[in-house]
């Protein structure tokens, strides 16, 4: 796909993202929030992610042969969920900046937020039913399941995730279990709906949904890189706020599977507390990361991950997903 091409497809995206989130009856209060979140009308423009499953999901269809109307519905769906789920991630992270301002939390208040990111949720699964007309009511029934399967293994890695803030150790498989559920599971939903749209048939959209989850892993693995050593301007967040909150992320994990050294005993002595990271102990844990080569690691990683992607070749959907890691 060329990028003129993409770029006019995303385009269309944007138009259809805000005809879904306007079109349901909202209070006041709830339809401000919404729209403060996307950063539509008044509140924007702002700074807007990748827009990565969206991408996925569009790639994925229109290489398959799918026109673009019957793949826009599903793209908003998918989109909207994934800010339902920001929405919530900032609340039980107590993130109070993305994309360099403040949250929705951190403007309205948990309660408010909460129930913004539920109706954000509700409007991502109407704007699915929409793809019935396109697509059939078996073929639009499918694609709900999907999405709604990604969506419980999406709080099933977010409850482990909470979780092991608490734990004194996360093992390497409790990590990728972890991540293959808060983060990988979506995109593999979106790519597998993009072969939906396409009328694919089961092996075609099982590979589809495979190329997604393999990128949702590295994608995760970078995000953790980019939580110790990102740039602000670049992540929109906190340097090292996953430090301070005691995350177990890629470098963390990977660093306490290493043989004993005194830069390991720093990190698990650290992690060890329980607790939040003050400032102090942040710079001494991504001291000893630097000293154990954690980004390389991290980096190595990805690279494995996005090898292995090329067993579902190495056209257009493959060269975005390299482009966008990089």
């Amino acid at each position: 796909m060329s990028a003129p091409r993409i770029d006019g497809v995303m385009a269309s995206f944007e138009r259809r993202l805000l005809e879904r989130t306007e079109e349901h009856r909202s209070g006041d209060l709830l339809r401000e929030a919404i729209s403060y979140h996307f950063g539509f009308g008044a509140f924007g423009p702002t700074r807007v992610g990748k827009r990565l499953r969206p991408q996925l999901l569009f790639r994925t269809a229109l290489h398959l042969g799918a026109p673009l109307e019957s793949a826009l519905d599903a793209a908003v769906a998918v989109e909207i969920l994934h800010n339902y789920s920001l929405v919530h991630d900032d609340i039980e992270d107590r993130d109070e900046l993305r994309h360099g301002r403040p949250t929705l939390w951190a403007r309205y208040g948990i309660a408010q937020a909460i129930n913004a990111g539920d109706a954000m949720c509700a409007i991502s699964f109407l704007a699915l039913t929409q793809c019935e007309s396109y697509l059939g009511a078996n073929a639009a029934l499918s694609a709900v399941r999907t999405l709604h399967e990604a969506h419980r293994a999406m709080c099933d890695g977010q409850a482990r995730d909470i979780a092991f803030e608490s734990c004194d150790a996360v093992a390497f498989e409790e990590y990728l279990e972890m991540i293959a559920g808060k983060t990988a599971a979506l995109f593999g939903a979106a790519c597998e709906l993009g072969a939906i749209c396409a009328a694919a048939d089961a092996s075609t959209a099982e590979r589809a949904r495979g190329f997604g989850r393999e990128y949702g892993m590295a994608f995760q693995i970078r995000d953790d890189m980019l939580g110790v050593w990102g740039d602000e301007l670049e992540t929109g967040k906190r340097v090292a706020g996953d430090l301070a909150r005691r995350k177990w992320s890629f470098p963390i994990v990977w660093a306490l599977a290493r043989p004993d050294s005194a830069a390991r005993r720093i990190v698990a002595t650290t992690y060890a507390s329980g607790r939040s990271l003050d400032l102090h102990e942040v710079e001494a844990v991504r001291r000893a990361l630097d000293e154990l080569a954690a980004r390389t690691a991290c980096e190595r990683a990805i690279a494995q991950r996005l090898d292995s992607l090329q067993r579902f070749g190495d056209g257009d959907l493959y060269r975005f997903a390299a482009d966008s890691l990089r």
